[in-house]
């Protein structure tokens, strides 16, 4: 279902994904060798409840986490373990914060020590996606705009863009309509209309679009076993020019 959202709900959401942006900065300040996804985890969920928030995914068809932390070829969904980071892992966190009654969600791909240029290069243009696709999050464009936007970009360096997984509407739920491919064509799907709040997430491959699942029920890895980065913004649909509600200015700054 498509829920186009008020002005004052709008600024709930912005109040929402504050609080998740700071959680990407704080995690960012963490992760490195020898750091385990479940310590990752503990700080989020310590950070959001402090924040007077409550992580969306915590509970969310049964699991059992704030973060979803995927590792190398996990694409997404990835659960939390005593695994310790290591020098030349890729790690996507992806996490949601439910405050004052409505969702925020965004993702990060992070390189941890030393990576190869290649892995680097997969990174960079994943990240450079999301913004592709987010230049088309304007009233007037259709759904298939934004997925055209992030797959031209992408493919062009043989990359593989899933298609199993999706961008979504969220607001008052985690996951509201519309449905948000990373592929797509021009001027196919939904039209867009101010006030629509979406969820805009490339998830791209170094080698193939195809994924498996993983026996833990969650867990979707890359079928051929290369590494895999995730980029998400909870963005509004404007004239003009779309309004980005959750920023990586907190991560960048823990970076630097």
């Amino acid at each position: 279902m498509v829920i186009y959202k008020t002005e004052e709900e709008i600024e709930l959401i912005k109040q929402s994904a504050n609080i998740l942006s700071q959680v990407h900065g704080e995690l960012t300040k963490h992760i490195a060798e020898g750091v385990t996804t479940l310590k990752l985890d503990t700080i989020a969920d310590e950070f959001i409840h402090d924040h007077g928030g409550v992580p969306s995914f915590k509970g969310y068809n049964g699991f059992k986490h704030s973060l979803c932390i995927s590792l190398n070829s996990a694409v997404v969904h990835g659960i939390p373990s005593n695994y310790s980071l290591q020098s030349g892992d890729v790690v996507s966190i992806d996490c949601g914060v439910f405050f004052k009654g409505f969702h925020s969600d965004s993702a990060y791909t992070h390189a941890v020590g030393e990576v190869s240029q290649e892995v680097k290069d997969l990174l960079l243009r994943t990240k450079e996606s999301l913004y592709k696709g987010i230049e088309w999050a304007v009233a007037g464009s259709r759904v298939g705009d934004i997925g055209h936007a992030v797959q031209t970009h992408v493919e062009q360096f043989g990359y593989g863009v899933v298609r199993e997984l999706v961008g979504h509407g969220l607001g008052r739920s985690l996951h509201e309509g519309p449905e948000v491919p990373n592929y797509g064509k021009r001027g196919q799907g939904m039209k867009l209309q101010e006030g629509l709040v979406i969820a805009i997430e490339p998830m791209v491959n170094l080698g193939s679009r195809h994924v498996v699942q993983e026996n833990d029920g969650w867990t979707i890895r890359t079928r051929d076993k290369k590494p895999s980065a995730h980029f998400e913004h909870t963005v509004v649909v404007r004239k003009g020019q779309a309004e980005i509600l959750t920023t990586f200015d907190y991560i960048d700054k823990a970076l630097n």
